[in-house]
């Protein structure tokens, strides 16, 4: 049955399961090269990121389903195994004896239940007892700025008037790069989560950073000085490979080593279902 299996899927659903893995691995490859071009062509620094976002997800999309199409390729073409039943007949084998019979017969039956006193000892002995000291559970400590994040040097000094509005969160941004149908709930998954705000007072020269945090964990973030002009929209966004996972999902901007805009989002999808 098996050996039948093996010769149907060779035959007949392999070929076309390399057929379209190949499909899928030259399209990715194409939209790979376009991503390219956008990256070097564009003039604006927020569009040159996202393409190179683009380039990254699916530059490695077009490696593994590559690498995926080589290995369906490379087992099909194994011989099917050979699964012919193999029996070897003993011949003049000797009855047990009769004192190996009465022995087993006679033996007592395994204790493999526990006593109710022994289970409870061993609950005893296992459970860590929870002493209230009166301390609070978990303290609130203000984040601060990974010193991988914080190695340009600032060119222009940071003016008492700078200030960076609040981070709105969305899957899309318009042309103005201002956020489509905003919110704080999303379900877990694969997409572009996209955080625009708007910047006034600021100054070329100055060095600004972006950290992402997932659960309070650094997962994404740059340092680099802003070339942006004093005023308007701006953007950032992540993009996870292994797309978004349950939890909460920070943003942090900081504007020369001063934190400028915080605000974060939750991903839950059984929420999102809910409609909360």
């Amino acid at each position: 049955m098996s050996e039948n299996l093996s010769i149907i899927l060779t035959e007949t659903i392999i070929p076309w399961l390399l057929g379209t893995l190949l499909l899928l691995a030259v399209l990715t490859l194409m939209v790979t090269m376009k991503s390219w071009r956008e990256m070097k062509r564009s003039p604006y620094f927020f569009m040159r990121r996202q393409a190179e976002k683009r380039l990254q997800t699916y530059g490695s999309a077009s490696f593994f389903l590559f690498l995926f199409t080589v290995g369906i390729a490379l087992y099909s073409w194994q011989a099917p195994p050979d699964t012919t039943p193999r029996v070897a007949i003993l011949t003049n084998t000797k009855p047990a004896k009769e004192e190996i019979i009465a022995v087993f017969a006679n033996a007592a039956p395994v204790e493999t239940a526990l006593e109710t006193t022994e289970i409870e000892q061993l609950v005893a002995a296992n459970t860590r007892t929870a002493v209230d000291t009166g301390e609070p559970a978990f303290v609130s400590v203000a984040p601060t700025l990974p010193g991988v994040f914080d190695q340009v040097e600032p060119a222009t000094p940071l003016k008492d008037n700078t200030a960076l509005g609040t981070l709105s969160f969305s899957t899309e941004i318009t042309d103005q790069y201002e956020s489509v149908n905003p919110r704080s709930l999303f379900a877990e998954g694969f997409f572009t989560l996209y955080a625009t705000f708007a910047y006034d007072d600021m100054a070329d020269g100055m060095s600004w950073s972006w950290v992402w945090r997932h659960n309070g964990e650094v997962v994404e973030g740059d340092n680099e000085l802003w070339q942006y002009g004093s005023n308007g929209p701006g953007y950032v966004y992540l993009n996870p490979e292994q797309g978004f996972q349950f939890g909460e999902y920070s943003l942090e901007v900081w504007v020369n080593g001063e934190m400028m805009a915080q605000s974060s989002v939750t991903m839950n999808s059984a929420a999102v279902a809910a409609g909360n």
